[in-house]
């Protein structure tokens, strides 16, 4: 039996490499993450444990346009024909009952789903204003000029319901040099059914517009079903042909 040639220093080293090679391809590196960039008809990725961008984008964008569908652009006198100015505490302010765009107040956005909303709190704010903004028909006040009327009231977003309240915060924004005429907020909801190792959810996102003038409101929601599984085949076991979600 002829001894076995041991195999030279740049050999194994070659060796190394292949075998390195071979164990990075199979199994991955512990740790790392790759990125790339998506293009603008790439679909949104599905979250696999909460609600991601395929979820409250569509919803953004329904609840929005639907609202500002039913909204009249322009907010009208209920006995008198409007002045072109209004006294606020014997400050003079412009006014948009004249016509042209109607100032919305984005007071805010409240989660009672049973997520949290993480960074994408921030971002539902931006899309929904940004939204408001791109209609010819309303114009947004600035987020930070919200900010700083609420802590001048000292009030919370949902105390603004009352009249008195609503008033009081409508005038230190009117003295700012930006008039309201609708308060706009936002509410998260999510329902929950499980069945197994199976759950689905039901993510709601309603808008509500309150007239500050008349105090009159409007409500307009859109709603995302989501199921979520432990396995790839559990879209089709649970919302199969055979209507398997029926228990």
């Amino acid at each position: 039996m002829q001894p076995t040639t041991p195999l030279r220093p740049a050999s194994k080293a070659a060796a190394a490499v292949v075998l390195a090679a071979i164990l990075t391809t199979t199994s991955g590196c512990a740790g790392r993450q790759y990125g790339h960039l998506l293009a603008s008809d790439d679909k949104d990725l599905v979250g696999s444990h909460a609600a991601g961008a395929a979820t409250w984008n569509p919803l953004v964008e329904e609840s929005v346009a639907k609202l500002l569908s039913r909204c009249p652009p322009t907010v009208q006198p209920v006995t008198f024909e409007a002045p072109s100015e209004l006294s606020l505490d014997g400050v003079i302010v412009p006014s948009t009952l004249n016509g042209g765009p109607a100032n919305v107040c984005f007071v805010g956005i409240e989660n009672k789903s049973a997520e949290e909303l993480g960074d994408f709190k921030e971002q539902l704010y931006e899309q929904i204003d940004s939204q408001i903004n791109s209609n010819a028909d309303f114009r947004g006040i600035s987020r930070r000029m919200v900010q700083t009327a609420l802590r001048e009231t000292r009030l919370r977003p949902d105390a603004l319901f009352l009249p008195q309240n609503r008033d009081a915060f409508a005038a230190v924004l009117g003295k700012a040099g930006s008039p309201v005429d609708y308060l706009l907020f936002a509410n998260i909801t999510s329902g929950t059914t499980d069945r197994n190792k199976t759950s689905q959810r039901d993510y709601t996102l309603t808008l509500e517009m309150v007239n500050v003038h008349t105090g009159d409101f409007l409500k307009e929601s859109a709603k995302i079903r989501k199921g979520y599984s432990k396995s790839r085949a559990g879209k089709w076991w649970n919302y199969g042909v055979f209507d398997q979600a029926d228990g």
